[in-house]
């Protein structure tokens, strides 16, 4: 009989650290969300360009439609504020997307930014965008 009550203890034990660990991880996943400027996929500006830009952090993704006449990826984004950073020797360093702040310095995060699935190798000032292009802006943490 103890045997049984020892099994059935530990196992509620076990299902009680799941379950915390579980809430834990939304937790994480909505404080990173509350300070964002759109939670909803949106779609903006006017021009005979458009270009899509999902951003994704952590489970969850917002895409963002963009038309717009301008020639580089950092000026459509800047146009909408959808980004924001400091100048650099490279040019824009985004270290907040969507009002989600990635700051490498205080929590090891970054923002990746990838055109169709692969990584782009150049800032977004030197981008140069076309109708229909797409791409992600994804939060990375080390």
């Amino acid at each position: 009989m103890k045997k049984n009550m020892y099994r059935l203890f530990s196992f509620v034990l076990i299902l009680i650290c799941c379950f915390s660990f579980a809430s834990c991880t939304k937790t994480a996943n909505t404080e990173i969300w509350a300070e964002a400027t759109y939670t909803k996929d949106t779609e903006l500006g006017s021009g005979g360009k458009t270009v899509l830009i999902e951003v994704k952090a952590e489970e969850k993704s917002v895409t963002f439609i963009l038309h717009t006449d301008k020639e580089n990826l950092g000026e459509v984004l800047t146009e909408h504020n959808l980004v924001s950073g400091e100048q650099g020797a490279y040019g824009l360093y985004i270290k907040t997307v969507n009002g989600i702040l990635a700051d490498y310095n205080q929590t090891k995060s970054y923002w990746g930014l990838t055109k169709n699935g692969e990584s782009v190798m150049t800032g977004v000032d030197s981008v140069t965008i076309a109708d229909g292009e797409h791409y992600e802006f994804v939060y990375t943490k080390q």
